[in-house]
């Protein structure tokens, strides 16, 4: 399989900044999918590159990914890509619109509802789920964190976003607007509304949201360090007293810091 980051590393020296943001998009909308351990088809690099190249618009490749998995050789891989496809060409989508943003819980069910859109059950797209969840993660050695109660989704998200449009980030320093934005960004997926696909919806609204503020940033930080921005969101949010395991917001601060900041913090791994 070619290489997810494989894009930008052709389109870098493509004099057509139009091209370059579109690789940029494609290669963290393909990242991003290693958060939930899935990887892309061969087929999908091959109708990206033609968005990129103007030949075809995102309709399109959804299109012509549909059709892909009809046939025998989409089937042989359909459970383990389509998902990764699909949700690729939409996130990729999205990234490319760069105004459309509106601060609100309504924003982040809208962008679920648009990635996920016959992808997952169409009762769990676009809608806070209805009962409570566990995962287990690697980082935590098969435990999971504890997300918010189906029954105070919506209270604990309103409240969080009407704390966040009550800061004025032009009185903080640069450190504490990162520190600030990691700690906002922690809680609502924290929250993990949905049923699935809630990382990969709170990467894109926290991408849309950056640019909403007018922060300047290359978003491959996502792409290159997808699987390390999970697991620091998961330490920001677990703790286990019987076992000495604190909660430290030190792994998303870092992460947070290398994208707002350009520090160069070593993002190879978390630990408990």
């Amino acid at each position: 399989m070619e290489d997810k980051f494989y894009f930008v590393a052709e389109y870098q020296a493509v004099p057509d900044p139009t091209k370059q943001e579109k690789a940029k998009n494609w290669d963290v909308a393909i990242g991003l999918q290693m958060v939930d351990g899935l990887k892309p088809s061969k087929y999908l690099y091959k109708v990206a590159r033609d968005n990129i190249e103007g030949k075809i618009d995102h309709d399109t490749v959804y299109d012509t990914l549909r059709r892909y998995y009809q046939t025998v050789d989409g089937q042989k891989e359909k459970l383990g890509t389509e998902e990764a496809d699909l949700v690729s060409n939409r996130i990729a989508e999205l990234l490319g619109h760069q105004q459309s943003f509106v601060f609100s819980p309504s924003m982040l069910m809208s962008i679920h509802k648009y990635l996920f859109k016959d992808v997952l059950q169409s009762d769990w797209v676009g809608v806070f789920r209805k009962q409570d969840i566990t995962k287990k993660e690697d980082v935590l050695n098969g435990d999971t964190v504890p997300y918010a109660s189906f029954l105070t989704i919506s209270d604990i998200l309103e409240y969080d976003f009407n704390r966040e449009k009550n800061v004025d980030y032009t009185v903080l320093d640069k450190v504490e607007q990162s520190h600030k934005l990691a700690d906002f960004i922690s809680g609502i997926w924290q929250i993990h509304p949905f049923r699935e696909g809630n990382t990969r919806t709170v990467a894109v609204f926290t991408i849309k949201y950056l640019r909403s503020k007018g922060f300047v940033v290359d978003n491959t930080l996502f792409k290159d360090n997808s699987e390390y921005f999970r697991n620091a969101l998961v330490r920001a949010n677990y703790e286990n007293v019987g076992k000495g395991i604190r909660r430290t917001t030190e792994y998303l601060y870092k992460f947070f810091d290398n994208l707002l900041l350009s520090t160069e913090y070593d993002l190879d791994s978390v630990t408990i």
